[in-house]
């Protein structure tokens, strides 16, 4: 028999839910679990219920285990509607003491504190350790990337000034400009049109396109740029995608398995050449970490590859006299909103506890992004699935946390219970499927220090290509 679940759905327009059993009003029949699970958000001392999906479930009845400095209340349970009643009262504060200690009292509890400080320590540099080992055992066969502390303080190149070029139809919407279709030289372009008033990100992604050495056939190619005349927007003229967006591209098509291997290795390589720290004849390319990568700043060009673009957010990390530059400009941004795109958003960066001392802190929070955009491209892919038939494209989590994706919401999911969107279980029956799935659970490691680099994603991607042939 299936066990019943309370079940609230917050939207009840989208259907997706109904992956999760069969479900009526507000009771869920859990055909694809065994376990009811709730989360309450503490508002003012009352409780919101939410409800997702969990597997494991060692309590009959609602057990209330606080989480998040007690801003939730979780419970997981294996009875029927078991999770429609949880007993909560909110924490009091603990009592004063007091009472005072003899000598005797000091002397041991002093002692008792300097021991635990000392194994802490101990077990700290052993974690430390091992984290560091299991990185470079993950690592051993890829190449690294790392900052050169005699980097160039190289800024820009000669600039490349637009002046002729005719915006036709709106293609895309972001945040903070707007991509139009035009035309530049006969040729058809993309032209991404800042407002005035937003110079410092049309700034920083111009400093981004004209870093020396910075053409690769996974970066979107950078033709110039200029400002209009009437209304003072600035301008940034770029080759033109046809499929346009990986998002867009996702929604509209599945793919085979060699062809979504090509959409996954092309967008790996722009990344591992956006990561690099290349020095040529001189002219030095510092790595630069993207910081806002999704399946919405991926372009699809003819033929089949992805290119990164929308690099606005994006941060040189670039030594000079060793000085941290990153470091200064990580800074100055302190108190604004965070960077990224919520669903693509690391834990550390959800948390807000992003390490600005190291420079591949940065980049690995690109790793656990572009562990989520691979997933999306698999989960387009018909080869991989049962009948040939892929299912409809959706944003990572929003199978799991419905439309209602918030930063409170992801945090708790992502962050404190550190889950990750569902890998299909039969993929460990396909020749290629558990290869894929060590792939994706790497990029997204909640430990920093244990995922991959760049570069060891493009091997891995291309050990996939000689092993699985399809």
């Amino acid at each position: 028999l299936c066990l019943q679940c309370v079940f609230q759905v917050n939207n009840k327009s989208n259907r997706k839910y109904a992956a999760f059993g069969n479900v009526s009003e507000s009771v869920q029949l859990c055909e694809n679990t065994h376990c009811c699970l709730a989360v309450y958000q503490i508002i003012n001392e009352l409780l919101k219920v939410d409800t997702l999906v969990e597997n494991s479930c060692p309590d009959e009845t609602c057990m209330a285990r606080p989480q998040m400095k007690n801003r939730f209340i979780t419970c997981v349970c294996s009875t029927d509607l078991c999770n429609s009643n949880v007993t909560w009262t909110p924490a009091a504060e603990p009592p004063q003491r007091t009472h005072s200690y003899s000598t005797a009292e000091t002397t041991k509890t002093a002692v008792i504190v300097i021991l635990s400080i000392i194994g802490f320590v101990i077990i700290t540099l052993k974690w430390r350790r091992f984290c560091q080992e299991k990185k470079e055992n993950l690592q051993s066969s890829c190449k690294d990337y790392s900052i050169r502390r005699s980097c160039s303080c190289q800024t820009k190149t000669l600039e490349n000034i637009i002046t002729d070029v005719e915006l036709q139809e709106v293609v895309g919407r972001g945040r903070f400009a707007t991509v139009f279709q035009g035309r530049h030289n006969k040729s058809v372009v993309a032209v991404k049109v800042y407002p005035a008033g937003c110079k410092h990100k049309f700034t920083t992604e111009k400093e981004i396109y004209e870093l020396p050495l910075m053409k690769h056939s996974g970066i979107v190619q950078f033709l110039g740029t200029g400002r209009k005349p009437d209304d003072g927007s600035w301008i940034i003229v770029l080759q033109y995608a046809e499929y346009g967006s990986l998002h867009s591209f996702l929604c509209k098509h599945s793919s085979s398995w060699m062809s979504s291997l090509k959409l996954c290795q092309s967008l790996s390589q722009g990344l591992s050449y956006l990561h690099s720290d290349l020095l040529s004849h001189g002219v030095h390319k510092p790595p630069v970490a993207h910081r806002d990568l999704s399946s919405f700043n991926v372009l699809v060009k003819a033929d089949g590859t992805c290119a990164l673009c929308d690099f606005g957010s994006s941060t040189i990390l670039r030594f000079c006299s060793g000085y941290r530059f990153w470091q200064n400009h990580m800074a100055n941004m302190k108190g604004q909103p965070q960077f990224g795109t919520l669903h693509y958003m690391s834990p550390e960066v959800l948390e807000g506890s992003v390490n600005l001392s190291s420079s591949s802190f940065l980049m690995q929070g690109d790793i656990y992004s572009l562990g989520l955009i691979l997933w999306e491209i698999c989960m387009r892919c018909s080869d991989l699935f049962e009948g040939g038939v892929a299912p409809q494209h959706l944003l990572p989590y929003e199978l799991e946390l419905e439309a209602n994706v918030t930063v409170e919401r992801l945090l708790l999911y992502v962050s404190e219970m550190d889950k990750r969107p569902s890998i299909p279980d039969y993929w460990g029956a396909l020749p290629q499927g558990s290869a894929l799935k060590e792939l994706l659970t790497n990029c997204w490691d909640r430990d920093t220090d244990a995922r991959l680099t760049a570069p060891c994603v493009v091997d891995r991607l291309a050990s996939l290509t000689s092993s699985y042939p399809h």
